[in-house]
């Protein structure tokens, strides 16, 4: 392997060795989440990515929402969700609560006309269903709520449980404690990456969190889901709660920080990788946002960012050992901050030989083996990387 291993990303963390226990692909939360468990747990550990934090975490709300992210015959994303968010406290408290933007002020899912009230109603039956507590509110009580919210708002829901976080400080964090490595994986086996500069590096696990580009690298089904979102400030305390609205059947969210800024998404796109901010994007944002947050209108806009989403084909991460014997962590559509603490741990758990803290087997990779055309999506070009001793 080259000598050119270091903390070449820049970081302040702990620089990589020659050989690492394991080498992690994707410089997003799940990857950096997993490399400081692992390192927690005693393993050398180093990331590769050509830019860490900058992709999906980088554009992400903070929402921690295993309710409100709830949607029927998902019960098992559901499930992930909920026992990542009770992990939730214990990892932002290790990074530093305050450090991280971290509140547990609830969130509030609001309806703007009787169209959206009836959607609204639909999942609250499905909150009733799987037993989570949540408190259905009238037009009036969402106001008590959340001052903010447009008089003519029809309904809401409230959840105690859910809560927030600033995704680009929990990055930050993490990066400070991680050894990454500024290049781009071109080629994976269980042990060994071949990159971008022509390097083979050698390792006793491979892991790969690489978000949309997961499949490129190795053929699994997962695309890249555009998001386009604004970023907002404002008075400190302006927007009391995260609200998810539903407004003329399209979904917006604003979600606030400490500082006064408050974060507006996201847009869902099937455009490939295309990552520009759009004209049309921002308008839909900024209609529905204020149709159901009249009172935003007065403060500053200050960025607008696109990130792409890794989404599989039932919206399910892919989380376990494939049958190449790499570990797949991705997949996590639009809850990769949210299922990050669950992620390492179980990743860690496959690594050190424990049994993972959650049933994996929804997630594992071994689901896509067979698709549709009979064709093997995890099937390699010929003359890929192949193992060779270390």
């Amino acid at each position: 392997m080259a000598e050119r291993l270091s903390n070449a990303g820049g970081a302040p963390g702990p620089a990589a060795s020659s050989k690492p226990d394991v080498i992690i692909v994707g410089g997003g939360i799940i990857g950096l989440a997993t490399a400081w468990q692992l390192q927690r747990e005693g393993a050398d550990v180093v990331v590769l990515d050509p830019a860490p934090g900058t992709g999906a975490s980088h554009a992400a709300a903070g929402m921690l929402a295993p309710i409100h992210e709830a949607y029927w015959g998902e019960s098992h994303i559901l499930g992930l969700n909920l026992a990542s968010s009770q992990q939730w406290p214990a990892f932002a408290d290790a990074l530093g609560v305050d450090a991280v933007d971290y509140r547990r002020t609830g969130m509030l899912m609001a309806a703007y006309d009787a169209d959206d009230k009836a959607l609204l109603d639909n999942l609250g039956d499905l909150h009733e269903q799987e037993g989570l507590p949540v408190e259905r509110l009238r037009s009036r009580e969402c106001r008590l709520r959340e001052p903010l919210l447009a008089p003519g708002v029809r309904a809401g829901v409230y959840s105690p449980l859910d809560h927030q976080v600033n995704p680009r400080r929990v990055v930050a964090k993490l990066l400070s404690r991680v050894a990454t490595i500024p290049v781009s994986a071109t080629e994976v086996a269980r042990s060994q990456v071949a990159t971008d500069d022509g390097a083979v590096m050698s390792c006793g696990q491979v892991v790969v969190a690489a978000g949309a580009w997961t499949g490129l690298l190795l053929g699994v089904p997962i695309r890249p889901v555009k998001g386009q979102i604004l970023r907002l400030i404002g008075p400190e305390g302006l927007l009391r709660l995260p609200v998810r609205g539903v407004v003329r059947g399209s979904s917006v969210y604003a979600v606030p920080r400490s500082d006064g800024e408050i974060v507006v998404g996201a847009t869902q796109e099937e455009q490939g990788f295309d990552t520009r901010v759009t004209a049309g994007g921002v308008y839909e944002l900024l209609r529905d946002v204020l149709a159901l947050l009249p009172g935003l209108s007065e403060i500053d806009l200050v960025e607008t960012w696109a990130g792409l989403r890794p989404g599989a084909p039932d919206n399910a991460p892919i989380i376990g050992t494939g049958d190449d014997g790499i570990v797949y962590a991705s997949g996590h559509y639009r809850n990769g901050i949210l299922t990050a603490p669950i992620t390492a741990a179980a990743v860690a758990a496959l690594i050190q030989g424990r049994e993972p803290p959650v049933d994996l087997t929804p997630f594992s990779p071994g689901r896509f083996a067979a698709s549709s055309d009979g064709l093997d999506p995890f099937d390699r070009t010929p003359g890929k990387l192949s193992e060779v001793s270390a």
